[in-house]
């Protein structure tokens, strides 16, 4: 399920959605200065990342949805394991937490994005290598 060829590891190895070798991002997410910068190629296939102009602006519809999943799952577990935190706690906790986990998220819903339109292609990695 998370082993090469999968969506899955794309995603959370932040690898290339083709071959699953090459690196996505420039740098870590949490490197402000480069944040969300992705190669223009993969260094092992040489797929090209970005299909068109503004590709990644529907990125922002993933962005989106992480950020509610974050929501809704910090609210839901705050008031089913911790009924008695106050909501000023649990609102100040969840701004935090989205505030720290907002590179991260910035970079995971582009690789999602990625994942959408890419697929994993075991064959024309392997033909790339045999070059």
């Amino acid at each position: 399920m998370f082993g090469k060829g999968s969506k899955l590891y794309s995603i959370f190895k932040m690898k290339c959605p083709r071959c699953h070798e090459g690196d996505f991002f420039i740098s870590h997410p949490y490197d402000l200065r480069k944040a969300g910068d992705i190669h223009k190629h993969c260094s092992k296939c040489d797929l090209k990342y970005s299909k068109e102009p503004g590709f990644y602006y529907g990125a922002m519809y993933v962005s989106y949805a992480l950020g509610v999943a974050l929501f809704v799952t910090l609210w839901t577990s705050f008031n089913l394991f911790f009924p008695a935190v106050s909501t000023t706690f649990q609102i100040t906790t969840i701004i935090v937490l989205t505030f720290l986990l907002t590179p991260y998220l910035y970079a995971l819903s582009k690789i999602i994005w990625a994942n959408l339109f890419i697929k994993y292609d075991r064959v024309r990695h392997s033909e790339k290598i045999n070059q």
